[in-house]
């Protein structure tokens, strides 16, 4: 971290900051799942559990480099995924009933 806040307020605000770049990488990250529904042929295939330890993986590596807790970016990143795959599988079923 290269700066040094001089009140709980300023950290507030920086945080939020941080929160609203996050919702935005959040709404990307949601159209592209939505779009990969389409591509998907079973619910399994959304649910791609391999897939999801490959992410887990990848995402691991990435905190490492970066500075942050794997463990943390981990539980973030299932809980994530976990809520995108279901979000999925709404839009794969409406997908399928046409």
């Amino acid at each position: 971290m290269d700066m040094q806040c001089t009140s709980i307020d300023e950290v507030r605000q920086r945080i939020d900051l941080i929160d609203r770049d996050i919702v935005a990488l959040l709404a990307q990250r949601g159209q592209w799942v939505t779009q990969a529904a389409a591509f998907k042929s079973s619910t399994d295939d959304v649910r791609a559990p391999a897939r999801v330890e490959q992410v887990i993986a990848k995402v691991r590596t990435i905190a490492t480099d970066v500075g942050a807790s794997p463990e943390v970016v981990e539980r973030v990143y299932r809980a994530m995924i976990s809520a995108f795959i279901d979000e999925e599988l709404s839009v794969h079923a409406a997908l399928s009933k046409d």
